[in-house]
């Protein structure tokens, strides 16, 4: 499924509308349980007359509850299937309260503890099953995917890596060209196939579904483009190492890139529509996070006064849209004294300049409240690549390629690389969250974003990562 270019998988859909459908025939069935026996019948009725809309939309609580806890999340943070299920107990355990509450205030008492207490062992046992059952069937057809690489160097390393993480086969390597330095086929085990066979004739023999061209340079008689072209009219996917990581990551990687790609490829979609859509978006949201949020900063603002000496708000000027320049606000998490010297520097982990305060909010992400002020201004977005500033932009435009290219939408209260990868305060982190920045930009779309916002619910709450 695709909103805009961002790919969805279908099988998280799936999972959504299975796990739907599992509290939906849960709560059904213990209705029409509890029902029965207050009228003396035995059994259990699944009669849809007179379902009423409310508990029709009610399951959707839970499905709700397992996105915001990341149980959708396709990420290596989220690899574990151990993890998703401990995901789905709590969240399992958080809709019970919430549920109980609303069926307390529509049904009474007794009746909402009975259906609470027997609809949410269902609903528990069912969705488990479901993470199992789609993890099973994910690896079988991962495993049934056959994968033939094209090149045997860097580039073919790093897409193996990837091929085998995710359960696909690989059938092996096809050499273009001279053989390169650092042979990777060996070392993973996959055969090279002989040089006289064509990439059509491999695809065929092998059974393959999907080339991957894992080459730096692609021009000329390095790639053999007619058999490429003849795996295309067999129905086999062909991609290349940048549309590779993108599908699989969610990232695109600059070493790989070249700039034909970005500019005859699809993405970097504005338009009028989308961004007006975009902005109304970004002031309700702002609007009604400031209103929530209000208590929590107020205790913020009183925690930091009391812990530290300096201003509460912390102002530094940050690069925005098109490159002008704005004063990003956070709450101060550092000594006030943090840069007294005058000189930039990287914040890392374990900082010994942020205070105590500063370390608890820094973790949770409520230093980045008062930036909802500045979404409401239009200096920012709720979801975008995070601001950087000037001195550090100048530094790593040298060393990073396209990295002008996050300039092109509005910064962001949050975003995708913050939720796609961990805590990181160096060059080579900076290369890699611009990676998945760059994917953000690239594909960016209403959809994407309330993912983004979700994500960071579950980034927030489990602590995976920080900014």
């Amino acid at each position: 499924m695709k909103s805009f270019e961002h790919s969805i998988s279908p099988s998280t859909v799936l999972e959504l509308f299975a796990d739907y459908a599992v509290c939906l025939v849960a709560a059904m069935a213990v209705e029409s349980l509890l029902h029965a026996r207050s009228v003396g019948h035995a059994g259990v009725s699944l009669a849809l007359s007179g379902v009423t809309l409310p508990e029709v939309l009610a399951p959707a609580l839970f499905p709700l509850l397992f996105a915001v806890a990341g149980v959708y999340r396709n990420s290596d943070l989220m690899g574990s299937l151990r993890l998703r299920v401990r995901r789905v107990l709590l969240a399992v355990a958080l809709g019970s309260g919430i549920g109980y509450l609303a069926l307390h205030a529509r049904l009474g008492d007794d009746h909402a503890l009975a259906l609470t207490a027997g609809t949410l062992p269902l609903i528990a046992i069912g969705s488990i099953g479901i993470r199992r059952l789609a993890y099973a069937v994910r690896g079988a057809r991962m495993g049934a995917r056959r994968v033939l690489v094209i090149g045997t160097g860097d580039e073919a390393r790093a897409v193996s890596r990837e091929i085998t993480a995710t359960g696909r086969t690989i059938v092996g390597y096809f050499r273009a060209g001279p053989p390169a330095s650092t042979d990777a086929a060996p070392a993973l085990g996959a055969p090279v196939f002989a040089a006289g066979l064509t990439v059509d004739e491999i695809v065929q023999q092998q059974r393959v579904h999907e080339v991957v061209v894992a080459l730096r340079d692609r021009r000329g008689a390095a790639v053999p483009m007619d058999q490429l072209l003849a795996c295309r009219s067999l129905g086999v996917a062909v991609l290349d190492v940048a549309g590779f990581f993108e599908r699989a990551k969610g990232e695109v990687p600059v070493d790989s890139l070249s700039a034909s790609w970005l500019v005859y490829g699809h993405g970097f979609e504005q338009g009028l529509a989308r961004t007006l859509l975009k902005r109304v978006a970004d002031l309700l949201g702002a609007a009604i996070l400031l209103v929530l949020a209000a208590p929590i900063m107020l205790l913020t603002a009183l925690a930091i006064r009391v812990d530290s000496p300096g201003e509460v708000i912390f102002r530094q000027e940050r690069v925005g849209l098109a490159g002008r320049r704005f004063m990003c606000l956070k709450f101060r998490s550092m000594r006030s004294d943090a840069e007294q010297d005058g000189k930039a520097r990287w914040a890392v982990r374990n900082d010994a300049r942020v205070t105590r305060v500063g370390g608890v909010i820094r973790k949770l992400r409520i230093d980045e409240l008062p930036q909802l002020i500045n979404v409401l201004r239009g200096e920012m977005s709720l979801v975008g690549p995070r601001p950087e500033r000037q001195c550090f932009i100048d530094q790593l435009q040298v060393v990073i390629p396209y990295y002008a290219i996050r300039h092109s939408v509005k910064p962001g209260l949050t975003g995708w690389a913050q939720v796609r990868y961990r805590y990181g305060a160096s060059v080579d982190d900076a290369r890699r969250k611009h990676q998945f920045d760059l994917y953000y930009v690239k594909n960016h779309s209403l959809l994407l974003d309330l993912q983004v916002l979700m994500e960071t619910v579950s980034v927030v709450l489990f602590g995976e990562g920080a900014q």
